[in-house]
């Protein structure tokens, strides 16, 4: 049923669950990055042109730049773009420029000399020799020292380093891929951020859209945490209700993927039953879409076209019996959920059931005695 209602709303077939990438979490602690999305999928129509990107990209050796913001799979993107190019097999290193000062950047980057600042007791290599041969992943790149972006620039283009302590340069083979969620032409323009670098990094450049911008992505993506931590809390049979799923389609999202993790988990940790409600989320109030995503009528008027050309006897009851019985089936015969996924009310609904003798003969003598009633 909610994959019904995932793929009415979002408006494209479902796709297998090859379209869906995960973050490794037992590779995390090897990562000198603070992930923030842990998954991605590429099932709305933005994504899977995104996915179209990244394998062109891929393949070659050149420089990445990955924009977007937080949230949205930067380090996702970059893994997989590692993975599908020719060092796919050798190391994938990774540093958050903005986690660290810009001594202890330099070290990291370039290694440095035993002795050659307070605390180094043996010489150490970067990461620009440590991912020889594979990717080096520099996130928040945005966040550099003007200082650290002179030093970087020179081993972009002299494709060597020179240690903290050291005056021996080191030839290193390394493909840099960048992440940022600063907006680096306004930043060269206000002098934060130096404009040769900036075109260095800038020769194949990926924009990621928000979540919002997406919404194809968003149930798969809720079903995928609600699995991981589901099966984590010992749950069975975890799901979200219809409601629930027009909840989270709705919702704007501005912590991108990353919220909808933290919301999933949380929601788990509240719910009183197997089944997500709305208000176990806690997302209302806060930046709402107002429209649902729209929905693709072209597969509905085909088949309209054919019922008006055999044009049988009551046609328009064979069409409101046909929307009432689907969307009473598809709501596990729940009126309220019923009612709110036909924006009608309940009387109506109700009234409805009985006439199309989907009520038990107890629930239509209610029914009929409810509708007097609210007459």
């Amino acid at each position: 049923m909610d994959t019904l209602l995932a793929r009415k709303l979002a408006n494209h077939p479902q796709e297998p669950a090859s379209t869906l990438l995960a973050f490794d979490e037992s590779q995390s602690r090897s990562l000198s990055l603070s992930v923030r999305a842990t998954a991605l999928v590429f099932e709305d129509p933005v994504s899977r042109r995104l996915l179209e990107q990244i394998e062109r990209i891929a393949p070659s050796d050149a420089t990445v730049l990955i924009t977007g913001e937080t949230g949205t799979g930067k380090e996702l993107v970059a893994r997989h773009i590692h993975a599908l190019s020719k060092r796919g097999k050798n190391i994938f290193g990774a540093l958050n420029c903005a986690a660290l000062s810009e001594s202890l950047i330099e070290s990291e980057l370039f290694g440095h000399e035993k002795g050659s600042f307070t605390g180094a007791s043996t010489s150490k290599n970067g990461w620009f020799e440590t991912a020889g041969k594979g990717s080096l992943f520099l996130d928040e790149v945005g966040d550099l020292p003007l200082a650290m972006q002179a030093k970087l620039l020179r081993v972009l283009q002299e494709r060597e380093v020179v240690k903290v302590g050291s005056r021996q340069p080191v030839p290193v083979d390394v493909r840099i891929i960048a992440a940022t969620n600063v907006n680096l032409e306004e930043a060269v323009a206000a002098s934060h951020f130096r404009a040769d670098l900036y075109y260095r990094f800038n020769v194949a450049t990926i924009q990621l859209s928000p979540l919002r911008e997406r919404p194809g992505d968003i149930l798969p993506l809720a079903r995928h945490f609600l699995k991981i931590y589901g099966d984590r809390l010992g749950y069975d049979e975890i799901k979200l209700l219809p409601a629930t799923e027009l909840t989270l389609l709705n919702y704007d999202w501005p912590g991108n993927i990353r919220e909808l993790e933290n919301a999933v988990h949380r929601a788990l940790l509240v719910c009183p039953g197997n089944r997500l409600r709305p208000e176990d989320f806690k997302l209302t109030g806060v930046r709402v879409l107002d429209q649902v995503p729209s929905v693709s009528t072209t597969s509905l008027e085909s088949a309209l076209q054919r019922l008006c050309e055999q044009a049988p006897p009551k046609l328009f009851e064979i069409i409101e019996e046909t929307v009432i019985r689907t969307a009473f089936e598809f709501c596990e015969e729940n009126q309220v959920q019923t009612a709110r996924l036909l924006d009608i009310s309940r009387n109506v609904l109700r009234h409805k059931l009985g006439f199309y003798g989907m009520l038990p003969s107890s629930q239509k003598k209610l029914s009929s005695v409810l509708s007097d009633v609210e007459a």
